[in-house]
């Protein structure tokens, strides 16, 4: 059978994977804190003709005639670059400039994302819009995190108050404090918003959701604050938009149909060919 049948079905294949996420960046250009990704190929193992050999006293050396077998889909790279800001004016979304993920609890597990759409439930905890609450530190009398992450609450420190006063306002600061206002004209830290990092964030699962899970390759969660690091800061009213460029993806959509438009022209051909020898009986 010709091998260009089959190089023709791998191109095939490869390309319409490359089709695929051209198509899911596209969809996701207005997601918050969406970030792209990219397909890379790499050609398949080649058939070996004839191997090299080297030169000798009488005749010269011979390269090896190989012949390829197709290409294959070697890694699917997400793209980290800063999407742009959109401003909302809601003190509960919160954008990273920067490096870095906000941290949120699922359950046993925690998950990581980009996209800061928060927002204080009727229990007072910082929640996602899918419900997974944001995790930071409480605040020792010095305004440092103490103990490890735990869930974000406007009621962390009522057990500290004066009787009677009460919290009236509260803002997020770029370093994540969470700063309340309260009755007897005060202002207190309440609480920090943890921010994790990765030694290789391209290594990170994609969960859906806009969130990240660790993965084998991503290293361990370095948690922290923002501006600590390599971590960023914290802009309150303000979401992280997709960093999808919309010029990018449909040039790889032409690039993407042309390989497949090439890919299938190749397989006509072999059956032309193929065609051919059978009709040589005849």
């Amino acid at each position: 059978m010709l091998r260009s049948l089959f190089a023709g079905i791998s191109g095939l294949r490869a390309n319409q994977t490359m089709l695929d996420v051209t198509g899911n960046n596209i969809a996701n250009v207005n997601t918050t804190g969406f970030k792209a990704s990219t397909t890379v190929f790499s050609d398949t193992l080649s058939q070996m003709l004839t191997a090299a050999s080297g030169g000798g006293a009488d005749r010269g050396g011979t390269n090896p005639i190989q012949i390829g077998l197709g290409v294959q889909l070697a890694a699917t790279m997400l793209n980290f670059n800063q999407g742009s800001a959109q401003t909302t004016g809601r003190p509960t979304d919160l954008m990273l400039q920067g490096d870095g993920f906000f941290m949120l609890r699922d359950g046993n597990e925690n998950v990581y994302t980009r996209a800061g759409a928060f927002t204080f439930d009727n229990t007072g905890t910082l929640v996602a819009p899918n419900g997974m609450r944001v995790e930071g530190y409480a605040l020792d009398a010095t305004g440092a995190p103490t103990g490890g992450p735990t869930d974000i609450n406007l009621h962390m420190i009522d057990s500290t108050l004066p009787a009677g006063v009460e919290l009236t306002s509260y803002n997020i600061g770029p370093d994540g404090k969470v700063r309340g206002t309260f009755s007897d004209g005060v202002q207190r830290d309440i609480c920090q918003l943890a921010v994790a990092d990765f030694a290789n964030p391209m290594g990170l699962e994609k969960i859906g959701d806009t969130e990240f899970r660790e993965s084998a390759n991503s290293g361990v969660a370095d948690i922290g604050v923002a501006g600590q690091g390599q971590r960023g800061q914290i802009m309150a009213g303000a979401l992280e938009m997709s960093n999808v460029d919309l010029s990018s993806e449909f040039t790889n959509l032409i690039l993407a149909q042309r390989g497949f438009q090439a890919s299938s022209r190749v397989i006509t051909t072999s059956d032309q060919v193929l065609e051919d020898l059978v009709n040589i009986k005849r």
